[in-house]
Formats: C-alpha cells, structure tokens, sequence
C-alpha cells in the first residue's frame, strides 16, 4: 500500500500555502453512473371535516456503476455494479379543532443507497431513515401570520464514515439518532412587511457503533440554529415595488468530526437585499455575508473543513410573461 503524502498541518483560519510540493500523493481517478427510478401513490381520506388521514408509500430502485482507472492505493475488489431497491412508507394524520388550530402526527421511512469504496470491497448496505413527528400549527391576524412547532424523533442506520486506517475508504458505522424541537413563524406583520423566522433545536448522536463511542455527537449537527429573515416592500405611491430585506443567520457549535474531538465555531451571518419589482419587470442586488465573516460551515474531519463564502454580490433582472 502506498504512504500517504507528508503534508504539514493547515490553519483554517491563518492558511499558509508556502510549501513544497509533496513528493508522492496517491492518485485518485474514477468514473461512475447512478440510475435510479421510482413509483409512488398517495392518497388522502377525509374522516370528517376536521380530521384527514395522508398515507402513501414509494419504492425506489438504484444502480451505481463504478469504472476505476488509477486508485493510488489499491482497487477495491467485488462487482463495480450495485443495485438497491426498497419501499418507504408515508402516513399522516390532520385534526383541526378549529379554523386557525391544526394538530398532526406523521410517520415515513426514506432510503438512500451508499456508495463509495469500502476496505473489504463489499457492497454497501443502503442508509434507512424512520422518522416520527408531532406537531401544531397556527394562524394569527386573520391568516397573516402562521406558527408551526414540531417535535420529532430520527433514526439512521447504516451510516458511513471515513475509515479511520486509510481516509480514502469509508466503513458503515451503525445507527445515528436525532431528536428535537423545530418553530417556524412567517407572516405579513404589516402591509408591506413580511418576515420569516425559525429556530430548531437538535440533539443528534450516535446511537450503535463499532469505533465511535456511543453518545458522541454526530459530525457537523448544531444543537442551535436560528435564522430571521424579514423584508420590506413599499406598497404605494411613486416608490411602489422597491423592497429591502435584511436576514440573520445563527449557527451553533458543532463536532468536526466523529470523534468529537475538535468543534466547529459558532457564527452569526447577515444577508441584505435590495429590489424592485414592477408588473413583470423583477431586478434586484443580493448580498450574502455583508460583514465578510470568516466561518467554518462543513467538516470531513481535521483534514478537510470548508469555510464559507465570503463578500458576495449577486445582481439578477428578469422580466416574466
């Protein structure tokens, strides 16, 4: 098997890339095609008219073809064709004990098919979610304004992870769990003004596992999220159509990787917005990251972290019809 590359540790936040190419690094080339398909039906049964029953269900097949040219350390052996197929069920339940009160209860299953290259060559088993939710949802100011609280309940099994012998294999660590508490509030407050606010409360660990200790937090989930966004048209006279928008994006510490052993820092993003929109005419200048912050936003593990976008600009006109 090949050594790996020695290559000097990166600071994320002070990068310095005054270093000498390394002298071996193992080459990495591959094709592959994914197919999938699927049928679905769905139905919905009204009992009464404040109470509905949603149930559905969905089977999904899979193909992945793999063609490996050069893989620096070893081609994986087994068949480069893998195909998955399996059915997910949906059901939900609706009650309205009144006009602007409804109360519901939901459970589904979802299926993904996991690829990648795994040390025995062995197929992967596909990831299965089962997830339960409650919840209540809301209506103030004649309909203009709307709450939702949910809680729900998530189970992931067969989860991949990088393989802690050699980062260019991935080995299927067991289940996962996530549980939390999710309010979304949108609405015009008043003519003109609009505004979107969320918070969701995460509590996500790993629940079986052959190498990560049990009761870890699973890689990149924040236990606190929060976001405002929220703006402002001007409904009447010579300046009708021009709007301005402000948001604000909180994300909470988080694991870098499955061992936990380093995190994530928490950061605090703002977004503006400067429009016009008239008849069909649509223009406006998007700002992401106004304050230039310098974020972490996704980590592989101490060897891979993505920082996120910096001062961005984006300007769009657009005529519809």
């Amino acid at each position: 098997m090949a050594r790996a590359a020695d290559i000097p540790l990166l600071d994320i936040f002070d990068p310095d890339y005054n270093i000498s190419r390394p002298e071996l690094f193992p080459n990495f080339k591959y094709d592959e095609t994914i197919q999938s398909y699927g049928v679905y039906a769905q139905d919905q049964i009204a009992f009464s008219d404040n109470l509905k029953l949603l149930i559905g269900g969905r089977y999904d097949w899979v193909s992945y073809i793999q063609e490996i040219a050069d893989f620096g350390v070893g081609s994986p052996t087994g068949n480069p064709v893998q195909v998955d197929g399996a059915f997910s069920p949906r059901i939900g339940l609706v009650y309205q004990p009144s006009d602007t009160v409804s109360l519901y209860a939901s459970y589904s299953r979802s299926f993904r098919q996991t690829t990648g290259f795994n040390p025995d060559g062995r197929e992967f088993e596909p990831t299965r979610g089962t997830q339960y939710e409650i919840g209540v949802k809301t209506d103030f100011l004649e309909g203009k304004l709307s709450t939702n609280l949910a809680a729900y309940y998530l189970t992931r099994t067969n989860i991949t992870t990088p393989d802690p012998d050699n980062p260019l294999f991935s080995i299927q660590t067991g289940e996962a769990r996530s549980q939390g508490i999710e309010l979304d509030v949108t609405g015009e407050v008043l003519p003109g003004w609009n505004i979107i606010a969320a918070y969701a409360y995460t509590d996500a660990i790993v629940t079986e596992d052959n190498t990560t200790p049990v009761g870890n937090r699973l890689t990149n989930a924040p236990e606190h999220q929060a976001s405002i966004w929220t703006t402002y048209t001007i409904p009447e006279g010579g300046l009708r159509g021009l709007g301005f928008g402000l948001g604000l994006f909180y994300v909470g510490e988080r694991p870098g990787d499955s061992a936990n052993s380093f995190e994530l820092g928490s950061y605090l993003r703002t977004d503006a917005a400067l429009y016009y929109r008239r008849g069909n005419f649509n223009t406006a200048i998007n700002i992401r990251n106004l304050f230039d912050l310098d974020y972490a936003t996704f980590s592989f593990d101490r060897n891979f972290v993505e920082r996120g976008d910096p001062f961005t600009v984006v300007g769009s006109i657009s005529w519809t019809f």
